[in-house]
């Protein structure tokens, strides 16, 4: 199991840049950031800074969407990274969130994320794409490369990702849901007539190692609102209807707004309807043998890589622990079954 790490792109990016050094120079495989250009900022020129940087890691979007930048544009500045710097980047996409509905605007729909999911892999591989009718490529890619990766929840993503999806992006790492959702996903890639064992399952959740469980709980609860706004709007499309799994659902009933102010922060205001159960199933917390213990859970699902969500007051240690003694103790366990 591959272990990578999502940073916000708070000031100084050079911290940002920073840590993405020390995480590489741990085994992770992987760095991600957010990609919300109102909130944070903007994850393309650092990840020019952070491969400039390394050697090895993949850097990527956890996750960007259709709706603010043109296609071509994302696109372009994949394929950019990876002519300077070797095929080293991954697109992590979804239907949008933060931001989209900071500049007012609703997610895109399933079939916008289809389209567009095409066109930006076309363009950074150097082929030919249909982009709104028109046939566009860049004629100066050579050798390019780049895997797609769907963030979902709802059906109809899940089945997106399955149907054409390099990989499929869970943000949470209760081991339950995740077999629940995986299976979508392999279901829908054989429908389509794909190998299920082809999509690279990733888990995304936030991570903390320690053993005062009361407050790696108040450090990590600001995910549940986050994911709880995934989850609302499958609620209001599908209803309790048996589309999601019911866990999924039943902890947003208490759920009374949000403020994206304080998205994805420690002590978001907006969260405390997330219940301490939700909390521990969705992330990973405690000493380093309960982290162990549920990626090894996940792993036995087929999940391919963990990436934590390093968003809390002990980013270092939690780093360093697992540079030192989680991931090596993954590399020496038995592989997936996929």
């Amino acid at each position: 199991m591959d272990i990578g790490v999502v940073f916000q792109c708070d000031p100084p990016a050079s911290e940002v840049v920073r840590l993405a050094r020390q995480a590489e120079s741990l085994g992770f495989s992987h760095v991600w950031t957010f990609d919300s250009h109102l909130l944070w900022e903007e994850p393309f020129v650092i990840y020019s800074q952070i491969l400039a940087q390394t050697e090895r890691v993949t850097v990527g979007p956890m996750v960007t969407n259709p709706g603010t930048r043109d296609w071509t544009v994302t696109a372009s500045l994949f394929a950019t990274l990876n002519e300077m710097f070797g095929n080293r980047t991954v697109c992590g996409i979804g239907r949008g969130d933060s931001a989209l509905r900071t500049l007012g605007y609703k997610p895109t729909t399933i079939a916008e994320l289809k389209e567009c999911v095409t066109v930006i892999r076309d363009l950074a591989h150097g082929r030919e794409a249909d982009y709104k009718g028109r046939p566009v490529h860049f004629p100066w890619v050579r050798d390019g490369a780049l895997e797609m990766w769907i963030a979902a929840y709802g059906p109809r993503a899940l089945a997106l990702a399955g149907e054409v999806g390099d990989g499929y992006i869970l943000q949470l790492a209760d081991p339950d849901i995740a077999a629940w959702m995986i299976k979508s996903v392999r279901a829908a890639a054989e429908k389509a007539g794909r190998d299920p064992a082809s999509i690279t399952f990733c888990v995304a959740a936030p991570a903390y190692v320690g053993d005062d469980l009361a407050h790696q709980r108040e450090q990590t609860r600001w995910f549940g609102g986050m994911v709880g706004n995934h989850v609302a709007d499958i609620v209001s499309r599908y209803g309790e209807s048996g589309a999601v799994p019911q866990a999924l659902t039943d902890y947003i009933h208490g759920r009374q707004g949000y403020d994206y102010s304080e998205h994805g922060r420690a002590g978001n205001t907006h969260t405390e309807f997330v219940p301490d159960e939700i909390v521990d199933r969705f992330c990973v917390l405690g000493p380093v043998e309960a982290h162990l213990e549920k990626l090894a859970a996940l792993r036995e699902l087929g999940v391919d890589q963990f990436a934590l969500y390093l968003q809390h007051d002990d980013k270092e240690n939690t780093l360093q622990a697992y540079g030192e003694k989680i991931i090596p103790a993954l590399a020496t366990a038995a592989p997936s079954r996929r």
